[in-house]
This record gives C-alpha cells, sequence and structure tokens, in this order.
C-alpha cells in the first residue's frame, strides 16, 4: 500500500521521500563491526545477499560479497600481483569494484573480456580464446564456468594463453557433494533452478571441480579462508569456513 501511495506522488514529493528512505538505509548500517577488505571501509554489519537470502554477506559500500573479500586478501597476501613488476591480466566477467582498482594499477596491461557485457575491452568466448599461446601472467575468472556448456574447453583455453610462470584463480560455487551433476537434456530455467541452483546454470560443481582443472593441465593449489586468515579478522570481515575457497592454477 505505501509503495503505491508513493507512485501515485509527483516526482517534487517523492525526491525527499527518497532521501528520507536513503539516509534511513545508511543509518541502519552505521558501525564498526565488519569492514571490507576490498574498500576499506567498514560498517555495522553486511547487507543480506544471494538467492537464498545469507546474513551479513554484501559490503554496504561497494558490493563486495564474501568470495570477493576473500579472493582480495588472497591476492594481496599470497600473489606477486602488486609487486611492482609489469604483468598481463585478463579478467573475466569484470566485477567493477576490483575492475577500477586493477585498472589503475595495471594500466593497458589490464585487459576485461565478456560474451555480452558492453563495457567488458573484449568480446571473448572462453572456450574459444582469440590470444596466443602464453599470452597472460594472470587470468581471474570467478563464478562464470558454471554457465559454461564446454567448461573443460573453457578450462584448457585458459591453460594455453596462460604463461608458464603465471597463475590463473578461476573460481565456481562447489557443493559439498563429491561428483560435479550436470545434465544437457535440463533446459528449461524452472527445472535448472531445481537441479543446479540458478536457471542461467548448467551443471551443479562438486568437489572434483578441482580434478576437472588438472585434467585441463593445470597444478592447483586450493587454499581456504583459514589458511591465511586469523578468527578474530574472519569475523570481522564475514569470512567463515563457508566463505569458499581459493583454486590457484599454475602451469
Amino acid at each position: 500500500m505505501r509503495e503505491r501511495l508513493v507512485a501515485i506522488l509527483p516526482e517534487f514529493a517523492r525526491k525527499p521521500l527518497r532521501s528520507v528512505r536513503d539516509y534511513a538505509s545508511r543509518l541502519s548500517y552505521y558501525g564498526s563491526r565488519r569492514f571490507c577488505p576490498v574498500c576499506g571501509r567498514s560498517s555495522g554489519r553486511f547487507r543480506e545477499a544471494g538467492r537464498v537470502l545469507r546474513e551479513d554477506a554484501q559490503c554496504v559500500h561497494c558490493n563486495a560479497l564474501e568470495r570477493h573479500r576473500l579472493f582480495w586478501l588472497f591476492i594481496l597476501k599470497k600473489t606477486n600481483l602488486f609487486d611492482g613488476r609489469s604483468k598481463t591480466m585478463l579478467h573475466v566477467a569484470p566485477e567493477p569494484f576490483f575492475e577500477s582498482k586493477f585498472r589503475e594499477y595495471l594500466g593497458d596491461n589490464y585487459i576485461t573480456a565478456d560474451l555480452v557485457n558492453p563495457r567488458a575491452v573484449v568480446k571473448m568466448d572462453i572456450t574459444d580464446i582469440e590470444y596466443p599461446d602464453q599470452s597472460f601472467d594472470v587470468i581471474y575468472c570467478s563464478h562464470v564456468l558454471e554457465h559454461v556448456q564446454d567448461d573443460r574447453r573453457a578450462m584448457k583455453e585458459f591453460h594455453r594463453v596462460l604463461k608458464g610462470n603465471g597463475w590463473a584463480i578461476l573460481l565456481v560455487p562447489v557443493s559439498a557433494e563429491e561428483k560435479t551433476f550436470e545434465d544437457p537434456t535440463i533446459i528449461e530455467p524452472s527445472e535448472r533452478f531445481k537441479a543446479f541452483g540458478q536457471e542461467d546454470h548448467v551443471r551443479r560443481y562438486g568437489r572434483d571441480y578441482v580434478d576437472r582443472l588438472r585434467e585441463a593441465g593445470f597444478k592447483v593449489e586450493v587454499t581456504t579462508v583459514d589458511d591465511f586468515v586469523d578468527k578474530d579478522d574472519a569475523i570481522r570481515m564475514g569470512l567463515t569456513a563457508g566463505s569458499g575457497e581459493i583454486y590457484c592454477c599454475r602451469k
């Protein structure tokens, strides 16, 4: 009822109401119990997020989720990305809050790619990457492979274009099940949602995801939040044992 009443008001009356609503929303997150390492800002809590809502999940300032905060900490603490040496990086399906940081640091050596997003620098089908062998020092692709029919071919393409001393972070949602489930006959969005957890997913990865990466030729190191973040910091940054894993792939 309230939304319908607001909708019939003229714009000059709706604008201050929106300002009050936005201010009240920001006030509800005021505090310093949570800290986002991606944007470096604090809040009283993180926002709910996800198809199945997760509490304390999304930064209210930059929109980074648990997996983004974990990835950012990993590259800061466990990689050579920011060691001052020139690197060429491929970022597939770029998240805006990372894109600005990487572009500022890497300049023209930072290449964003996507099949449908016009904001990306390159239109790219990751099963057929139009770059020569060993083109990139770093590849980052998060939560894309579960949308790709031939994910094994995409993994091999990532392996092909990665330099011999480079590394790739290839992240997907991984369930607690041992085996990956996929069925190409499931094409209806509602049925895909039931089977895979989202209408545009084509499989539900299990613990054998790492085996697929190794079959593509990668040496894979699996890292969890407990491996490099102490308990108190993990809690403050909204990172729990269920925040996911980092799959760092090398040749």
